[in-house]
């Protein structure tokens, strides 16, 4: 088959790949019906994260089960399934607690921009669609995979309730699915903070109440005037630079909450500053895996059209395209169809 590969800084190639195969007894084979580009996967795009080797890329993913390995009893082939960045065998001390993206025998899954895909932990990693899917659901179904996902664990992490004020720090497709987190939970008022037109205008669809537009000292002002001098109840930072975690925790009010699902890059925090700052603070990789069949049984029933944060969808064969347009924000998220 042909995949994607990563080599350097701008550099993806679309290039012959070997068939991925059985390689442990609980693995599954997953025929892709649907991939895209991942905010994540901009940053060994820019070379801001370092790529030593050539390496696979793509880590959300959506399609048919074409094959198992013996120890699997859940999942079957002809199955349309949807699983997490990380595969976990959801049966662990910290994925019974709800973080299967610590699993304690967690394993990356790599190499989804490309036709076919091997699933480590397939039992603990898949979860299946009631029935195969028309191909309109399949965007939406996809987001779940992961920024839906991330999005959705962002608005927890930060204790959204119904009546919250919430800040969401960031426009691209986590944030902008944070907002749609938040207005599931039942926030009353989202602020979404965007500079960009049209996806102040998609936070708007999803649930934004108000939009800033601006940042640092004068967005956290903003922040302050609009809610009375108390600040937001919930902050969401979708981003992963000092920039906005400092933004984040700087527009939260005493005793409020922020969460953090961005990848870090440069983020340093100050341990006095945090401690008069009063917030709970919590963050990381998305347990996709927990919200999975919440978000999955959402979009099955039409009660949120998440798929629409793609505003470009390309051939696989295009992907390099999908890479440029993102990283120039001609796009907010690149869908690939095989």
């Amino acid at each position: 088959m042909r995949g994607t590969m990563l080599y350097g800084p701008r550099d993806v190639r679309f290039e012959e790949r070997p068939d991925p195969t059985i390689i442990e007894p609980t693995d599954a084979i997953i025929r892709i019906s649907a991939a895209c580009v991942c905010g994540s996967d901009l940053w060994p795009y820019r070379g801001i994260e370092p790529t030593t080797q050539p390496r696979p890329m793509g880590h959300e993913y959506c399609g048919i089960v074409e094959e198992v390995g013996s120890a699997v009893k859940n999942i079957k082939p002809g199955q349309f399934v949807v699983g997490s960045f990380f595969a976990s065998d959801n049966t662990c001390p910290n994925c019974q607690f709800g973080y299967q993206s610590s699993c304690m025998h967690r394993e990356g899954v790599g190499g989804a921009q490309s036709p076919v895909l091997r699933v480590p932990l397939a039992d603990g990693t898949l979860v299946a669609t009631p029935s195969v899917p028309s191909n309109d659901l399949i965007p939406s179904l996809l987001t779940t995979s992961d920024v839906l996902g991330t999005g959705w664990f962002a608005a927890d992490a930060a204790n959204v309730k119904p009546g919250s004020t919430v800040v969401v720090i960031g426009d691209g497709a986590v944030g902008l699915l944070g907002v749609l987190s938040a207005r599931q939970m039942g926030a009353e008022r989202i602020i979404a903070m965007s500079r960009h037109e049209s996806r102040q205008k998609l936070a708007r669809e999803f649930g934004a109440t108000d939009v800033v537009a601006e940042r640092g000292d004068e967005g956290v002002a903003r922040i302050m005037d609009m809610t009375n001098g108390i600040s937001a109840d919930s902050v969401l930072e979708c981003v992963g630079t000092q920039e906005a975690m400092l933004q984040a925790i700087r527009c939260t009010r005493k005793g409020g909450y922020v969460s953090y699902v961005g990848v870090p890059h440069g983020v340093e925090l100050n341990g006095e500053g945090l401690f008069f700052a009063h917030v709970h603070l919590h963050g990381g990789p998305a347990p996709v895996r927990r919200y999975l069949p919440t978000l999955i049984d959402l979009v099955w029933n039409g009660k949120i059209n998440p798929g629409r944060v793609f505003d470009l969808q390309l051939p696989l064969a295009q992907v390099a395209e999908g890479y440029r347009a993102m990283d120039e924000r001609r796009a907010i998220k690149v869908l690939l169809w095989p």
